[in-house]
């Protein structure tokens, strides 16, 4: 169980967000990550983490106004100011919280913006990058599928890999979820034995349905088989139980097996 890290935006959703970190603990997790920690204070979400000794993982830039359409700002040229706003904040909650990696959003671009986006998004990473060195926190960019997120900016591994590679932090890797990866490109082992070395975060989920692995087509045995073998950070599990979280975790006693 401790290389897995349950993600408590998608899973305990049957009870409300600082419930769910009791529930992390009582299901034999060590390890937390989540979308967005900011609706509530960096006090009240560190002491739901010691209360139940959990560690946090993993967190996300504030996404802008969520509610709103938005899905990250970082790629939004007339947003800069307020994503440099938002990179002091997630760095004062992940420093509370202990959280070493922060992933950041592009936001949704239209066709017509995204070589303008381009330059930005580099820009606001270089920033961030810059920034989250100072205090041991790794950049995360991840590319979202576009049947899930349309229109969102970062929506393929080569993309995802230039922009890494163009901007030349250490600490700026990419986050390889499985289950995005599949939708985009298919063969998603492939791909991330390609491009391991770049990868500072993995997440899963099966497809189709975007539930724990081993209710849709993907072979998370090959996959478990070599995470188990070469992968040293925490998987987190980024998916929506398809009944009662607690009875989503089945799977995780053969994965740590190596199967699924």
């Amino acid at each position: 169980m401790n290389k897995f890290a349950v993600n408590l935006s998608t899973i305990y959703t049957e009870v409300p967000f600082l419930e769910r970190f009791k529930k992390a603990g009582e299901s034999g997790f060590s390890k937390v990550e989540c979308q967005f920690p900011y609706a509530f204070s960096k006090e009240e979400v560190k002491m739901e983490l010691e209360r139940n000794q959990l560690s946090m993982v993993l967190i996300n830039l504030p996404p802008g106004n969520w509610e709103k359409g938005d899905r990250g700002i970082a790629a939004m040229p007339e947003r800069t100011a307020e994503f440099k706003k938002s990179v002091d904040e997630a760095i004062r909650y992940a420093q509370a919280l202990d959280a070493d990696k922060v992933h950041c959003m592009a936001g949704i671009v239209a066709e017509s913006d995204r070589e303008k986006a381009r330059q930005v998004f580099m820009d606001n990473l270089l920033y961030a990058g810059t920034e989250m060195a100072k205090y041991g926190i790794t950049l995360l960019i991840e590319p979202i599928n576009p049947y899930d997120m349309p229109g969102y900016f970062l929506n393929n591994i080569d993309q995802a890999v230039e922009i890494i590679d163009v901007i030349g932090l250490p600490n700026v890797k990419l986050q390889f979820d499985f289950y995005h990866i599949e939708r985009i490109h298919g063969n998603p082992l492939k791909i991330y034995q390609q491009y391991k070395d770049l990868v500072g975060h993995v997440q899963i989920a099966d497809h189709p349905g975007r539930n724990e692995p081993g209710t849709g087509r993907m072979n998370y045995k090959d996959i478990f088989e070599y995470l188990n073998e070469s992968y040293k950070g925490e998987i987190g599990l980024e998916y929506n139980p398809q009944g009662r979280s607690e009875e989503s975790f089945k799977w995780i006693k053969s994965a740590e097996k190596g199967g699924a």
